[in-house]
């Protein structure tokens, strides 16, 4: 008797050993550690906390500071070469690497601020920021890239989740700080915690991110259940944190008030892990009912980033075996090589695997990168030029820091329900860049708005915006996995940034800023004054930014109209079945999500 329940016992803590084994190297603890992570990289949202201190400390005029907010711009948006190492790296060296960038930029922001080493020059401070700011696109490619490769079916609602909870970051990321610091808002505080903050978190659910496969039945339903009380509670935390934004606005908050707020916040963000632990015991269980201890329902193995060579190919495969043995003896057959930039202009069709190359030179990329420019450059004009167009146009400043400080949580819900509403329209053949051609014109919308000086316009325009720019982002991330293929994706993700900072700088610094400008020095000449060197130009009035919207709206208009010639393209192609290659038939055939194959399990 003591011999059975001996047994038992051994037995009990060999299963329980197996279903954490199974918890912690599953594709749903996967997704939640990137959830983790992607929460607290959003620290290029919160430059506003403390710019006026870098100002302050280091002497800076509004131009300086302004140059130093672009340069994080650009070290957020730039991340091909992540992209790019990746392509030979596993994940786990991705974000390590952005640990490291993480802290070194900001750690050395932070000692130039408080003086610990000497002031450094204007464009040694722009290296820091970007190097700093790059961090995020590191996170990107090493978090999101792996996780859409492990839900492929599931990527519109994966890609806009993963990519919300980086807009939400920003706002944990302040809520933390006042938990900390309350109001105290000076560079010892907040720099010093995006530096240590990030990297850490970065460090700590490195090693649990890797692109995996599944061995057995994949169950998408139970994904999608599984993603939708993510958003679910996503949802909660987006809701508790725009009425927190909205109440600290009128109310003096205590330190002990920003603390309260903050655990609730940090609950929200560990409860998904209960939803893990569902899905995960669901599949032990049926492990349990079927007696298959190895080959689980859930089962997962890691998958090399790298195809597997041909000569590993034709040995698995019998028939190539059998044509090898009879070509033994034929030493003169010649094999050619066609070097890789032949085939440039000649790309596989569309949802197969497209080399670098091959993605970069389509009609498809060009005009995905031209809507990029378009689209997401004009609302990162208007984001950055919110609280000053408030200004021109005669709104109370309460107002304006409002709204600024919602901008967050409008991107979330562009974001995801951007991506929710894209995958169902799917089911109906409705392709994705049809729902991003909306969302373009849609956006012209609040250009004029801003343009015309509306009624209540710059409220409307805020929302209408921040919701535009973060489901073009959802869109822009979706369409190139599902045309261009997986193989690649860690580099192509990256390609739609790339031209962010570049619609920012045309329409931000060439178009509105210019133009700016010129309406304020033709104000100050009419009141017959002159400009002082170094004076800071104040415009007043809807003529400020009148011209450079009309601009903006203009060139957002025509980009949608080019952006239906993608649709026209890809019509024929979503009105198949996109995800196909990504699903097993009947004969137990799974995929490898690294490679884009479909291998055959046999039993």
């Amino acid at each position: 008797m003591a011999l059975d329940d001996g047994s038992r016992s051994e037995g009990g803590c060999a299963r329980a050993k197996s279903f954490t084994l199974q918890l912690l190297t599953g594709r749903f603890f996967m997704a939640f550690t990137t959830i983790i992570i992607l929460s607290f990289i959003g620290t290029s949202y919160i430059f506003g906390l403390y710019s006026g201190d870098i100002k302050t400390t280091l002497g800076y005029d509004q131009s300086t500071l302004n140059l130093l907010s672009f340069f994080k711009d650009l070290g957020a948006y730039v991340s091909v070469h992540a992209g790019l190492i990746m392509e030979v790296a596993p994940p786990w060296v991705i974000l390590s690497l952005g640990a490291m960038v993480n802290f070194f930029g900001y750690f050395m922001i932070w000692l130039s601020v408080t003086h610990k080493i000497s002031r450094p020059p204007v464009w040694l401070m722009c290296l820091y920021i970007t190097i700093g700011a790059n961090s995020l696109g590191f996170a990107n490619t090493g978090a999101v890239v792996p996780c859409v490769k492990n839900f492929p079916e599931n990527r519109g609602i994966v890609i806009g989740l993963l990519k919300s909870y980086i807009g939400l970051g920003g706002a944990v990321m302040a809520q933390l700080y006042h938990a900390l610091y309350g109001n105290d808002t000076t560079a010892d505080g907040v720099i010093l915690l995006i530096a240590w903050l990030p990297a850490l978190a970065l460090l700590l659910f490195a090693f649990s991110v890797r692109v995996l496969k599944v061995v057995g039945h994949r169950q998408i339903k139970r994904e999608k259940t599984f993603f939708n009380g993510i958003l679910y509670i996503s949802l909660v935390l987006a809701g508790f944190i725009m009425v927190m934004i909205l109440v600290q606005k009128q109310v003096e908050f205590s330190k002990t008030g920003y603390s309260v707020s903050c655990v609730f916040i940090m609950v929200l963000l560990i409860l998904p892990i209960f939803l893990v632990f569902k899905e995960e015991l669901y599949a032990f269980s049926k492990t349990k009912l079927y007696n298959t201890p190895t080959n689980t329902l859930s089962e997962l193995k890691i998958v090399p980033s790298s195809d597997e060579s041909p000569s590993t190919n034709q040995s698995n495969n019998p028939n190539n075996n059998n044509n090898n043995n009879n070509n033994k003896g034929s030493s003169n057959v010649e094999h050619t090589k066609v070097s890789c930039f032949q085939d440039v202009f000649r790309p596989p069709a569309m949802g197969e695997d497209h080399t670098i190359l091959q993605a970069t030179f389509t009609i498809d990329m060009m005009i995905l990168f031209l809507a990029s420019i378009c689209g997401l450059g004009g609302n990162l004009a208007t984001i950055d030029n919110l609280g000053q167009i408030g200004t021109s146009l005669g709104y109370p400043k309460k107002s304006i820091s409002t709204f600024v400080s919602l901008i967050g949580i409008w991107q979330y819900l562009g974001r995801v329900l951007g991506g929710l509403i894209s995958e169902q329209l799917l089911k109906y053949k409705w392709p994705r860049p049809a729902s991003l051609t909306i969302v373009l014109f849609i956006s012209c919308i609040a250009h004029l708005l801003i343009a015309f000086n509306a009624p209540y316009g710059l409220y409307v325009a805020s929302i209408i915006m921040a919701f535009c720019f973060g489901a073009e982002w959802t869109y822009l991330y979706s369409i190139i996995s599902e045309l261009f293929g997986l193989k690649h994706y860690a580099t192509l993700y990256n390609y739609g940034s790339l031209a962010a900072p570049l619609g920012s700088y045309i329409f931000n610094v060439r178009v509105a800023g210019h133009l700016y400008d010129k309406e304020g020095l033709r104000q100050l000449e009419a009141l017959g004054f002159t400009r002082k060197l170094g004076e800071e130009l104040k415009c007043n009035g809807v003529k400020c930014y009148q011209l450079a919207y009309i601009i903006i709206a203009a060139a957002t208009f025509f980009t949608a109209l080019v952006s239906l010639i993608l649709v026209a393209r890809t019509r024929k192609f979503y009105k198949g079945d996109i995800y196909k290659r990504f699903q097993e038939d009947e004969n137990n055939v799974t995929l490898n999500v690294s490679s884009g194959r479909m291998e055959e399990e046999k039993n």
